[in-house]
């Protein structure tokens, strides 16, 4: 890999991060905690999970360490103070964001923070694998795994999937459910 992929990547995670943007400024805390349905999950769920997993993912692909912290989690007062990642459904339905103003603070943070160390990363270490195959049974189910195939999951694997593809995932459960809300949709 080169800088021209280097270069790439970071245009495409402030691309997805501008689109997190300019959904929480067009929403306001009403709305992003409301729950439309017994077993559909608010927009808060998908908001604080994102940024959650991003913010855990850049220490672990060899970025600065994570940025949530007990500080963090009282400012934001959140319903439920984890990603969610090993939870049902039925667990993260509780989640809400309590200190809107906060939560986009922190997004701000853990995204600047995401374009940074990519803008750092040495080119040549894009292709260094991070999780050797045969992955153990946390990470044999996911996509990335079936990214990464037998060869490993690389920095670039990780950064794409973990933080690119899962952030541009999240974004369309927002936009739908945004139509739920009474907003419409951002992108076409």
């Amino acid at each position: 890999m080169d800088a021209a992929y280097r270069s790439s990547l970071l245009r495409r995670l402030a691309a997805a991060h501008s689109l997190y943007y300019d959904a929480c400024d067009t929403m306001d805390v009403e709305q992003v905690n409301t729950v439309v349905a017994p077993t559909s999950l608010p927009i808060a769920f998908s908001l604080v999970h994102q940024v959650l997993i991003e913010d855990g993912t850049v220490v672990f692909v060899g970025g600065p360490p994570p940025q949530f912290t007990p500080e963090w989690a009282t400012r934001l007062a959140l319903g439920v103070e984890d990603h969610g990642k090993e939870r049902s459904v039925a667990e993260m339905m509780d989640q809400r964001i309590g200190n809107y103003d906060a939560f986009k603070e922190f997004q701000r943070s853990v995204f600047v923070a995401t374009e940074a160390y990519v803008e750092s990363i040495e080119p040549s270490s894009f292709d260094e694998v991070i999780v050797a195959a045969p992955y153990g049974p946390a990470v044999a189910s996911t996509f990335s795994a079936r990214v990464g195939g037998e060869h490993g999951i690389t920095r670039s694997d990780a950064l794409e999937c973990w933080i690119y593809q899962h952030a541009l995932r999240h974004m369309g459960e927002i936009e739908h459910a945004r139509s739920l809300v009474g907003l419409g949709g951002m992108t076409s």
